[in-house]
Order: structure tokens, then C-alpha cells, then sequence
């Protein structure tokens, strides 16, 4: 018990956020200001065994994202984190269990918008991690003229299609929004993107 003498990591939480599963912590109240922090994490395939994770051995920063080393993401996993200051240690802390197929958290796409003659060419890039790239994220979009509430509805697109809109109906101001979507055990989506307007038709 000699070296257990620094504050131990506090609010350890394994959080699901925008697409990555990522460790997060607070100091120890009182902690020195050279404290650095490592990582293990364990899967419930192989509990008792805490594996290291490389990019997170001394780290100074308060968060480590754990996506890609993740062996499985059909397994529900938990970290723990210890603070160390020259030869002083505390006590590692671990997180809750989570698993990242069913417990993670969208985050809305970013809409790139092109404007053509008599069209509009959406799609919808995502903030993801390579690892994971091959999951079926999909994108539903909305289009609605602006002040209004009666929104058209393109759903489950995938993620790399190019939705293509015939304008020349419509004119004046008209927005576009989408959100994320994911079929895990159920139906996932993110909140909708804020709202990307463009002016149609616009003579003069």
C-alpha cells in the first residue's frame, strides 16, 4: 500500500459519444500538476484480463478513446484508469460496462450541399473512426420550405449515396436537414443537423 499515495482519477465514465467509445475522468482532488494516466481496458470475453492500450500509458489529458482497439464491438467491455506522479500511484478506478454496437451515441452528419440548374445534390459525411467504417450507417433527410412545417422525408439512405433532388418545382428559400440512423438490436438515430437553406429558382 506504500505507492498508493497520489488522489485516485474521479467521475471514471466510459462514454458512447458522436461514433467513438471513449474514456473520460476528472483529477483527483489535490493531484500534483506533473500527473499523468494510464489505461487498461477488459472485455467481457476475457474478464480478469486487463489488456494496455498504448496511445493512453502516461498520457496527461483526461480522456482516451478506445474505438479502434476495441477486439469486438458485439462485447460489452469496461477501462480503468490509475494516476501515476514519478514513483507515487493511486488506485485504478474502473468505468461501468458498454458495449459500443448497442450503446453508441450518434452524432448528426455534416450535409454537403450542391446546388445545380435545376437540382439540389446531397450527402452526408460522418465523423468516423476507420475501424468501424463498415458498419450500415445510414442518413434520413428532410426538406422543407422555410417557415414551413410540411417536411419531405428521404429515408435510410446510405451512407455514401448522393440524394438527388429535382428543383424545378419548387421555388424560394428551402432547408435540409438529416440525422443519423444505425440498426443495431433496435432502430438508432442522432438529433438532426442543424439546418442547411438554400435559395431555389431565384430569378434576377
Amino acid at each position: 500500500t506504500g505507492h498508493f499515495q497520489l488522489p485516485h482519477p474521479q467521475n471514471v465514465t466510459l462514454l458512447s459519444k458522436d461514433f467513438d467509445m471513449i474514456l473520460t475522468w476528472t483529477p483527483g482532488e489535490g493531484s500534483p500538476p506533473d500527473v499523468t494516466y494510464t489505461v487498461r481496458y477488459e472485455s467481457q470475453e476475457r474478464m480478469g484480463k486487463w489488456i494496455k492500450v498504448p496511445h493512453c500509458k502516461n498520457i496527461h489529458r483526461n480522456s482516451c478513446n478506445l474505438t479502434c482497439v476495441l477486439p469486438n464491438f458485439f462485447v460489452k467491455v469496461r477501462a480503468r484508469v490509475k494516476a501515476v506522479s514519478g514513483r507515487l500511484q493511486s488506485p485504478w478506478v474502473e468505468s461501468q460496462f458498454k458495449e459500443y454496437h448497442l450503446d453508441v451515441d450518434l452524432a448528426p452528419p455534416v450535409l454537403n450541399v450542391n446546388v445545380k440548374e435545376n437540382l439540389i445534390l446531397v450527402n452526408a459525411s460522418f465523423p468516423l473512426a476507420t475501424c468501424v467504417e463498415s458498419f450500415s450507417w445510414m442518413y434520413d433527410l428532410n426538406l422543407w420550405e422555410a417557415g414551413s412545417e410540411d417536411k419531405k422525408q428521404y429515408e435510410g439512405i446510405f451512407r455514401k449515396n448522393i440524394v438527388t433532388i429535382d428543383t424545378i418545382a419548387l421555388r424560394g428559400n428551402y432547408c435540409l436537414s438529416a440525422r443519423s440512423s444505425f440498426q443495431s438490436i433496435d432502430f438508432k438515430h442522432s438529433e438532426f443537423s442543424q439546418p442547411v437553406c438554400v435559395l431555389l429558382n431565384h430569378k434576377g
